[in-house]
């Protein structure tokens, strides 16, 4: 992809095409040969590698281990590392994109020293203890209770869809502590050991054959005080700070996008052709628009802006476009993506792969519908949707049951 870079940004791009042609080829792996442990296990060894060179967590200050980078030198860093097939993912990024903002915002000086570099190094891995099996998309209505005893919490509850939760070694945790008052202020945040007594991580099957996200049971996990992130009430706060960061990574991920020029390239060899003219060019443009829609954030990145509420837009196309054009591409692979060839097999594998991971992106990071609530309500300026439990207190709120 061509940023158009400026003198700046060119230099930082020639600076980590050296480092990266330099360093990446003993870490490059062939991810379908490996387990998800081993996965995530590689992705440790490749952070540290990072991390030694200042390249572990761009846009953190230099005075925790990141670099101070600009967000745009970020962008360019990952661009050129997708030119590899290196362990990277949310088993890593979870830690240094939406957990260590998080903490150094949040944080007490305590846990910035405890955690933060060595999240950065790799050392630590992470995972998010969000979501609940009656608490997704209105997230503020869980029911994952955390009850004082002394200096101590005790947390009992369910949390769903945790993203490499049986290999991370830490946890954000957002918990109900005050179910006398409205949902979304009786809720405080909390950072969890996953060897805890009382910790159970089950694996979820799912569509692809893999298993990256999980279902965790907490059995009266008793956790200290000092990992209370903020104040008691104040885990709405501090877990929008988490989802913003996801929001804002999910968002940029458009290298998960089929080649678009291989895709035309098959399709005009078809031997309907002439029927897919339509759905192609459609595919296509809209390809071209979300690309230039990046675009438009990059350049609001490189001028210091930060990205507002419009950026939600970018996700929500992106977990379509990747369905169709998965599906449009294994389409056109027919028969073929079934043959004992090595090299079609691993394609056919990344597009099936790719089909099933956007059916996932469409809710992860902010399903489709909250997300066109957001546009519609904060920047097409629509009337709110209703919200009639938004002011009761917690325990007042019918369950349904």
């Amino acid at each position: 992809m061509d940023f158009n870079d400026t003198p700046d940004e060119a230099a930082f791009r020639t600076e980590v095409h050296g480092w990266l042609a330099a360093n990446a080829s003993p870490y490059c792996i062939d991810s379908q040969a490996l387990s998800l442990a081993e996965l995530a296990q590689r992705g440790r060894g490749w952070q540290k590698h990072k991390a030694s060179a200042g390249y572990g967590a761009l846009c953190l200050p230099r005075a925790v281990g990141g670099r101070d980078a600009t967000p745009m030198q970020e962008v360019i860093f990952a661009e050129e590392e997708g030119r590899y097939e290196l362990p990277i993912g949310v088993f890593t990024s979870i830690g240094t994109n939406l957990v260590l903002p998080t903490l150094l915002k949040h944080g007490t000086l305590e846990q910035i020293e405890r955690f933060v570099r060595l999240t950065i190094d790799g050392s630590l891995q992470w995972c998010q203890l969000f979501s609940e099996p009656a608490a997704g998309s209105d997230l503020a209505g869980i029911r994952t209770r955390a009850v004082r005893d002394g200096d101590e919490w005790v947390i009992s509850g369910q949390k769903v869809w945790n993203s490499w939760a049986h290999t991370a070694d830490w946890g954000v945790l957002i918990a109900r502590t005050d179910s006398s008052v409205a949902k979304h202020k009786g809720i405080t945040y909390f950072v969890i050991d996953m060897k805890s007594p009382g910790v159970e991580v089950r694996p979820i099957r799912q569509i692809s054959g893999e298993s990256e996200f999980c279902e965790v049971f907490l059995n009266d996990v008793r956790i200290p005080d000092s990992h209370r992130v903020d104040t008691v009430g104040a885990g709405w706060k501090v877990a929008m700070t988490t989802l913003m960061n996801e929001r804002a990574s999910t968002s940029g991920e458009s290298h998960l996008l089929p080649d678009t020029r291989s895709l035309l390239a098959a399709a005009r060899a078809h031997p309907d052709a002439a029927a897919l003219t339509v759905p192609m060019a459609r595919l296509v443009s809209q390809e071209l628009a979300l690309r230039n829609y990046r675009f438009r954030q990059l350049t609001l990145l490189s001028r210091g802006k930060q990205l507002g509420a419009d950026a939600a837009m970018g996700k929500l196309v992106l977990g379509k476009m990747l369905q169709e054009l998965s599906a449009m591409a294994l389409e056109l692979h027919g028969i073929a993506a079934l043959c004992p060839d090595d090299q079609l097999r691993r394609e056919a594998h990344k597009l099936l792969h790719g089909y099933c991971w956007g059916a996932a992106l469409r809710i992860a990071g902010g399903a489709d519908e909250v997300l066109r609530n957001q546009l519609a309500e904060r920047v097409l300026g629509l009337p709110a949707d209703l919200r009639v439990d938004k002011d009761l207190p917690f325990n007042q709120i019918p369950t349904g049951r």
